[in-house]
Parts: structure tokens; sequence; C-alpha cells
């Protein structure tokens, strides 16, 4: 459905048609040759003014074209897997100009349909800003300075074979879309230390600032401080220069979402962490996701979140859903460590989804919330289950 939007008169610059970019996808059934998406029937074109001192090279231009034509042929794969969530706004940008004017106009093509949506618009964003200052060529030799890797899944198995409990990847987590800020007097390094003297196996510290109030500078402080825990990168990843970039800054493991990756990608992401020595957390929410995931042969770890990202709505028998016949004697064969995630709050939530089978759990509101992160450890599981309790 298209809107109104307001107008601006703006500065006069050179028009440049934007023709060959939008409305343009890549159709592998045709080889190499376009063709057009049927809702550009309902766009309203407009051109790109491009200022006379700010001209692209025509190298660039053709780079431009060619990235906006490789993520139509991106969201063509994801949704041929059953992804539903869009890597770029698949007609652009909101904002077009007309003449002097500027205007948004909104329509299904440029608008998120969910919040999972907007936060990958967002982030494909930032990262090609964030690539432009820092390359990847640059960005690997950062890695000699980056702290040594730590095994992430052997902690996990550790602190289970001890407690007889989920192993617990605790969350180092200010806010969220859904809930706002969960913890106003927000210290990371305290919260960490507190989860870690309170029995946490291992830290996920939220990177996403936009959305969730997270940031890599919280990680690199929790690594500074002597936080000994394997660190994972809780981060929206789509590129792989994402996952070098979190390996500089600390990290130990990181989260990949099934409901936003192609299979193709998450092949790929896996063997560039497996080559880093770090672990991947592959998240499904769904029977289709876990399928897909476990028709990867990399994988051996994996996320089970009980909240619809495109809801955010939860429910903890989700976990025991995908757990149960084939696919739960699947994970069992392959030594898979499953991980609960989203909608744990009490030991009983806990006992459940240990009894559908993970061997992890990650947690994050019901624990921040408290007025000490250590004693909601052991309120989350019902014991003490510290170093110190053995």
């Amino acid at each position: 459905m298209e809107g109104l939007a307001s107008f601006r008169a703006v500065p006069s610059f050179t028009s440049r048609p934007r023709s060959s970019i939008l409305g343009t996808a890549l159709n592998p059934r045709r080889g190499n040759s376009l063709s057009f998406p049927s809702s550009s029937s309902s766009i309203v074109r407009a051109q790109q003014m491009e200022s006379k001192d700010d001209e692209p090279e025509p190298e660039k231009i053709e780079l431009k074209i060619k990235e906006w034509e490789n993520s139509m042929y991106h969201n063509e794969v994801a949704a041929s897997q059953g992804i539903r969530i869009r890597r770029r706004p698949p007609t652009g940008p909101p904002l077009h100009y007309v003449g002097p004017f500027e205007f948004r106009l909104q329509n299904e093509g440029n608008t998120p349909r969910n919040i999972l949506e907007e936060i990958i618009w967002h982030k494909d964003t930032q990262v090609a800003q964030l690539k432009e200052r820092q390359p990847l060529y640059s960005l690997k030799k950062a890695l000699d300075n980056a702290p040594p890797v730590r095994d992430f899944i052997g902690a996990l198995r550790a602190a289970n074979s001890r407690t007889g409990l989920p192993g617990l990847i605790a969350e180092v987590k200010k806010a969220s879309p859904s809930r706002g800020v969960l913890r106003e007097n927000f210290d990371p390094v305290e919260i960490a230390q507190a989860y870690e003297k309170g029995g946490a196996a291992c830290l996920s510290v939220l990177a996403d600032e936009k959305f969730f109030q997270g940031s890599y500078d919280n990680m690199l402080a929790i690594r500074d401080a002597g936080v000994k825990c394997p660190l994972l990168c809780k981060e929206f990843i789509i590129e792989a220069w994402q996952i070098y970039y979190a390996r500089s800054k600390g990290a130990d493991a990181i989260l990949l979402i099934a409901a936003v990756l192609p299979d193709l990608d998450i092949k790929y992401m896996t063997k560039i962490c497996k080559m880093l020595g770090m672990a991947t957390l592959v998240e499904v929410h769904d029977e289709r996701e876990m399928d897909r995931v476990l028709g990867i042969e990399e994988v051996e770890f994996i996320g089970i979140n009980n909240r619809n990202l495109e809801t955010f709505e939860v429910d903890i028998s989700n976990t025991k859903k995908l757990l149960e016949g084939k696919r739960g004697e699947e994970i069992r064969k392959r030594d898979i460590i499953v991980v609960g995630e989203s909608g744990l709050f009490t030991p009983d939530d806990i006992a459940y989804v240990q009894e559908a089978g993970v061997k992890a759990v990650l947690v994050g509101e019901s624990i921040v919330k408290q007025s000490d992160p250590e004693k909601g450890v052991a309120g989350l599981f019902g014991k003490d289950i510290s170093l110190q309790s053995v």
C-alpha cells in the first residue's frame, strides 16, 4: 500500500536517471538476463539527484548496480528456502527526488514487514559503511592482536557435566525492541563478573547498538577486565566481514540466524569460524529451519529460539516440538549441542527444556533485571551452580 509523504525543497542538483538500478533483479532461470519484479509497476519512479561536485565514477556506479542485483538474487534464493526476511528493500529506500523536492513514499517494497526485517535492513547499511572505513584486509591484520580464542562449546559441556544442568550462556543485555530498557544502571563488566561468579559457563554480549543498546566496546571491556567465560558476539550477522570484526574484538563464538541466512551463507560462515577457531551457534525457530540446518554437515551447535522474531511472541514448547522424533534422533546421533533460548524464567522452565533435550540455555532478561545478577543465576536454576558450590 502506498502512502503519502511530506515534501520539502532541496538545493538544485544535476539529475541522473536510475532506471538501470531500480526495478530490476537477476533471474537465475534466465542466466544473466534481468526481469522486473511484480511490484515495480506500482512504484513511483523518481530520479536520483547527485551533486556535480560529488559525481561517482562510472566504476563505482557499476559496482553499486552489481551489488544491488546480487542482493535481489540473494532475496530470491532465500525465499526459495522459506526465508521471509528480505536482505534489503527490493525497490530501494523510500526517499525520492522530484525536481527541487524530496519526498518519502512508503510501500511494500521499501517498508519493513516486521522488526527483524527492519533490523536487517539497518544492519546491511551499517555494515557497508563499516567496511568502507575498515576493509577486510586491514581487519585481518587486526586479528594478530586479538586475544586467544576460548573453547565456547567445551565450556558448556564442562558445566553440564559438573552440575547435571544445562550450561548457562548468560546474556549481557541492556535493552530489546520488545521490552525496552531492561536495566537502567547497566555496567557490562559488573554484570559479566556477577554472572561468572554465579556459575555461568559462557556469556552472550549484545553488539547491536540501535535496537539493543549494545556495543563491541562492552565485549572488549569484559575481556580486558579478566572475565574468563568465553564470549558469544550476539549480533545480526549478514556478511563474513562481521565475523572477522567480532573476532578482532575478542569474540569466541558468533550467532547465525537461519531466518535470515540462506544455507550457502551458513556453510560459508561456519567454515570461516572453524578457520578462526570460533564456535558457530546457528539459531532456528521452526521445523523448516531446523531441517535446513540439520542438512548442513558442518553444523554442531544449534540454538532453538522460542521467540518468534517476526512477532516477538514466546512459547517454550517450541523447543520440545523441534526436538521430537527424527530430528531429536539426528541431533543425538551427531552429538550436536542444543541451546534453549527465550522465555526461560524459572527452575521449571529450565527443567522443561532440559527434559526436551537441551544441554545449554541462553538467558538474558530474567537474570539481568535482578538487582544481584549472581543471585539471579541461582534463582533461575533453583540452586547454587557456582564453582564454590561443588
